[in-house]
């Protein structure tokens, strides 16, 4: 596993900071969002105070252990975590494999903060990771927001990994395109 540090990530107008205590109030009220939840179906919902205290513990247990590296996302323009981006990096990087992933509050769509959340991480992942050469990205078929900003962000579209998961929420299994952005393309 790679040797992770906590840091904060400033790319153009988005900052990427460590999950902490003071994210508590925006994380709750933002991941309580019908439209985050039908697509985060493992997130508790309703989602509490207690939750986020317990996110936060294992966002910090992810960066120790160097298994992922999460962050809230902020805009100067909005109030506290509007977001939050994350990398998880597959247990044997021997194939230099890692998965990324993100979810946005209502407030921040349709402005580029998802892509350009996505973007720094990706960077910070290429720039921190020298073993990492593909980041892998899973969006629900039906999530056609967040295949935008796959798109956008310049991951390829590679296929459909039909009934991969079974969604609790939406009772049924549910088809993920897969995506990837790979070391040469950042």
């Amino acid at each position: 596993m790679p040797h992770l540090t906590p840091i904060e990530v400033v790319d153009g107008f988005v900052s990427l900071r460590p999950w902490s205590a003071v994210d508590a109030d925006a994380l709750v009220r933002r991941i309580n969002d019908p439209d985050i939840a039908a697509f985060l179906d493992l997130v508790p919902q309703p989602y509490t105070t207690a939750d986020a205290h317990d996110w936060f513990a294992i966002a910090a247990e992810g960066w120790r252990a160097g298994t992922s590296a999460t962050f809230g996302i902020h805009v100067d323009a909005l109030d506290g975590a509007i977001g939050g981006v994350g990398v998880r990096f597959l247990t044997d990087l021997d194939d230099g494999c890692a998965e990324i992933g993100y979810w946005i509050g209502a407030e921040a769509r349709g402005h580029g903060v998802a892509t350009a959340a996505t973007l720094a991480a990706a960077r910070w992942s290429f720039d921190t990771v020298p073993e990492l050469a593909r980041l892998q990205l899973r969006a629900d078929v039906d999530n056609l927001a967040s295949n935008r900003v796959a798109e956008k962000a310049g991951f390829t579209r590679e296929g459909v990994l039909r009934a991969q998961r079974y969604n609790a929420r939406l009772g049924r299994r549910t088809d993920f395109v897969m995506w990837s952005l790979l070391r040469e393309e950042v």
